[in-house]
């Protein structure tokens, strides 16, 4: 399977494998790990909604099964911090630096000031007052 190019970037056969290759890995990779987390979902949260469901039409369940059911979904969302840093290396990364006991000895901890202009996409400003604005 080989990716067209245009004419204009000429590419080698062999490095058009192995731009393919590499995409189809990290899809795969990314289809698994979605495919894990939606499985553990619905295995762990559908039989709760279900039995949710049924009580409310038939007052039929018993409160203990239905306990237990809620512990499943719990214990499912308990395992999502544990999940993601496995297959996402991003998400490692990410609370790798906010994480006391994950953070490497000789980096700082970001400043709030520092993640606020990091995720409001954009650089420093200079100051607009409202009079300008307006």
């Amino acid at each position: 399977l080989q990716v067209p190019h245009s004419p204009s970037q000429p590419m080698g056969s062999s490095e058009s494998r192995r731009f393919t290759t590499k995409h189809s890995k990290k899809a795969l990779k990314a289809s698994l790990t979605l495919g894990i987390l939606l499985g553990m979902f619905f295995v762990a949260w559908l039989p709760f909604f279900v039995t949710n469901m049924t009580q409310a039409v038939c007052g039929c369940v018993p409160a203990g099964f239905f306990d237990v059911l809620t512990w499943l979904g719990y214990c499912n969302s308990t395992m999502n911090p544990i999940i993601y840093p496995l297959f996402m290396r991003d998400f490692k990364r990410a609370m790798g630096k906010f994480l006391p006991c994950c953070r490497r000895s000789g980096e700082p901890r970001p400043s709030a000031i520092s993640l606020s202009m990091r995720n409001s996409n954009s650089g420093p400003r200079a100051a607009t007052s409202l009079k300008n604005v307006l």
